[in-house]
């Protein structure tokens, strides 16, 4: 169970220390390219959710966070001890609500720095945290999935 909490730990602190050389050393607006015409490393600051929505809303961000969190730590002692596949995927979504969490409680606004264009889209700006919450995701459905044919395959 606390190998779970150490992947979330490695995630926060790859993502905070991703996002402190960017604040260090680039200003806002100012960007790398990578991959030419792919990906780009931009600073850019954001100050909603996703995409941008919900602008300058810090104490719904605040209280949000702290209640999934708390959601998610309950699933992850739950769920964590019987599917590593669904615990990994928790810690993986635990530390993106960490990283970006830490930002907004410390710099009012999120640091975002991984630009892409993929297939001619701009995809929005987005850092570590985001990725982490993403993949977490992802695991938790393919989780989901796997645990379902799993219970499929015992009434058989």
């Amino acid at each position: 169970m606390v190998w779970y909490y150490l992947v979330a730990a490695v995630i926060i602190l790859l993502d905070q220390w991703t996002k402190m050389l960017v604040v260090k050393n680039m200003f806002i607006g100012e960007s790398i390219t990578l991959i030419e015409n792919f990906l780009y490393l931009t600073s850019h600051r954001n100050r909603g959710a996703a995409w941008g929505i919900l602008q300058g809303q810090m104490m719904f961000f605040y209280i949000v966070t702290v209640i999934v969190i708390g959601f998610i730590i309950y699933y992850l002692h739950q769920y964590g001890k019987e599917n590593v596949l669904a615990g990994i995927a928790l810690s993986f979504i635990l530390a993106g609500a960490i990283g970006n969490f830490i930002d907004r409680l410390f710099r009012k606004e999120v640091v975002d720095f991984v630009d892409t264009l993929i297939f001619g889209y701009d995809f929005p700006i987005f850092n570590i945290a985001d990725s982490s919450l993403v993949v977490g995701v992802g695991l938790v459905f393919i989780a989901t999935l796997l645990d379902e044919r799993k219970k499929g395959s015992k009434k058989k």
